[in-house]
């Protein structure tokens, strides 16, 4: 609801709604009159690190998050909505401030396929303070990310009572289940680090379960601690089914 104007106090009305400033200076009761502000802004915030750049099926990580950026702007702007995007790494890569209209939508995306990122880590944290300080009106925002981050709570607490937050978080299979294929030498793609793993062990195996498994759970307990909605998605799945999900279920909230 958005302040509209002040008008003279009619028999009825609200009594909670009297500005009683005015009415101190006119000697009459005055009413604040309020209406339903039917535009919103959605804010994307899109990680584009190098983990990003990771996929063992149908694609990258980065392409999937680039088509699910691709339909919640294309969804804003069919509400007549404006919309906004943050590309981050470990550093902010792009700002383009919310717009309306088709061309602002198809810029989004071009930017999205092209941009090359100067960073290759991931700073959660630096988005969302980032993100706080450029916009300052309550909006709806999207946090769309694999979340292999951390030292992001207390932003995301912030960004969660200042704003509608909302998370989508996208992983490959095979970053949930190391496979039995012997040593096996692994680069993290944001560091450049190596480490050489005999994935025939079954300790190994189990070990590296076991830590996705209690990092996956550390993200969604300080997702619902902060009641922010979200969703996981499969670079080897469609992800139309778990959109609508999360968008049925955001709407049961309201």
């Amino acid at each position: 609801m958005a302040f509209s104007e002040v008008r003279e106090y009619n028999p009825g009305d609200d009594i909670r709604s009297i500005d009683w400033n005015v009415t101190a200076r006119f000697n009459h009761p005055y009413v604040k009159i309020f209406e339903e502000e039917r535009e919103l802004t959605v804010m994307l915030l899109i990680d584009v690190s190098g983990s990003g750049n990771f996929g063992t099926n149908v694609q990258f990580k980065r392409d999937l998050i680039t088509e699910l950026s691709a339909v919640l702007a294309f969804s804003a702007i069919e509400n007549n909505d404006k919309a906004g995007v943050i590309l981050f790494s470990d550093k902010i890569e792009l700002f383009i401030p919310p717009k309306k209209g088709k061309t602002h939508i198809l810029r989004i995306i071009r930017e999205l396929i092209n941009t090359e990122p100067k960073g290759t880590g991931t700073d959660i944290n630096l988005a969302l303070r980032y993100f706080n300080n450029m916009i300052k009106k309550r909006c709806i925002a999207f946090v769309i990310s694999d979340f292999m981050a951390s030292g992001y709570e207390d932003a995301i607490k912030v960004a969660s009572k200042k704003h509608d937050l909302a998370a989508i978080r996208v992983f490959d299979p095979r970053e949930a289940e190391m496979p039995n294929i012997g040593l096996v030498r692994f680069v993290d793609a944001e560091t450049g680090e190596t480490s050489l793993l005999d994935s025939s062990q079954d300790n190994v195996r189990r070990d590296y379960q076991l830590w996705w498994k209690q990092t996956q759970g550390r993200t969604s307990e300080l997702l619902n601690k902060c009641g922010i909605d979200h969703a996981t998605f499969r670079t080897d799945l469609p992800y139309v089914q778990p959109l609508i999900n999360l968008f049925k279920k955001r709407e049961r909230k309201r």
